[in-house]
């Protein structure tokens, strides 16, 4: 889905992580924080936090989370989180390798509140919705907002369980928001290169249409197939999925926002690629 959705209100998932980073590249170009100062008791960057280099664990993987949000629990203090995260250790020392982590991304949203002096919800009206006239994006922060979206397991789902922060809106707003990143609209130039520049992660994924895969700050970057070329991010909670990528291989660049329920990512983003070879 890309036009005609004005009805239709989706959870973004780990696509705002691609928004949380373009903030930050944003409030860097402003001089009011540097992806490379070290930060938190100098333990890591904001660069390598965006980037997933961190080394931070993730909470993806502790059962009793997954767990509360089954049974439909209020999301846990961030600093209980925090530390049930942590007490499976560091998978690594900072810079020396790479683990996606929704910790670190949670970080990275308190740095650049500190930083802007506003919260994300602010910063996200301020340097997105409004600049780009996208009236369906907002920031979900509680069960009211939730049960407003299409798939009815959403009223079973608290928003906070997601910790650096779930957008909303339309798949024609999310589609409208990244093609406007590489229109130049939201990032200077040399802003848009460091986000563009990749960790190498891996080739083919078994189930789903990437041929090589890699990491830029808040951005997937890599190849899926005959399609050549694609930017953007996957995500996916509970009960939904979606993939919001450009691809810039195409003989006129496209941006496809594809958003479907249950589990697997894949069938996003195949729903992309067809998207984008459709027309």
């Amino acid at each position: 889905m890309a036009d005609d959705d004005s009805a239709l209100l989706f959870p973004y998932w780990s696509f705002t992580k691609t928004v949380i980073a373009i903030i930050a590249l944003k409030l860097a170009e402003n001089g009011k924080l540097g992806l490379d100062e070290p930060a938190r008791e100098k333990l890591f960057t904001l660069r390598q936090l965006l980037n997933h280099t961190a080394g931070l664990p993730d909470y993806g993987t502790l059962r009793a989370y997954h767990q509360a949000v089954q049974n439909d629990e209020e999301p846990w203090p961030p600093a209980d989180l925090f530390q049930a995260a942590m007490a499976q250790g560091m998978r690594f020392a900072p810079g020396c390798g790479w683990s996606y982590s929704n910790v670190g991304y949670m970080l990275a949203r308190e740095l650049v509140e500190e930083a802007a002096g506003q919260s994300f919800a602010e910063l996200v009206r301020d340097m997105i919705s409004v600049p780009l006239g996208l009236e369906s994006l907002k920031l979900a922060s509680d069960r009211k907002q939730f049960s407003r979206l299409h798939w009815k397991a959403a009223q079973r789902y608290h928003p906070g369980w997601v910790y650096h922060g779930c957008l909303i809106g339309t798949p024609g707003d999310a589609a409208r928001l990244l093609q406007a990143l590489f229109a130049g609209q939201l990032l200077q130039t040399t802003s848009l290169q460091q986000m563009l520049t990749a960790v190498p992660v891996g080739g083919a994924i078994e189930g789903r249409p990437w041929t090589e895969c890699g990491y830029g700050l808040g951005i997937m970057i890599g190849r899926m197939g005959v399609a050549g070329r694609a930017i953007g991010h996957s995500g996916g909670g509970p009960f939904s999925v979606n993939a919001v990528y450009h691809f810039p291989d195409r003989s006129t660049p496209l941006t496809v926002a594809s958003f479907t329920d249950g589990t697997d990512e894949g069938l996003a983003e195949f729903a992309a690629v067809k998207g984008g070879e459709a027309q």
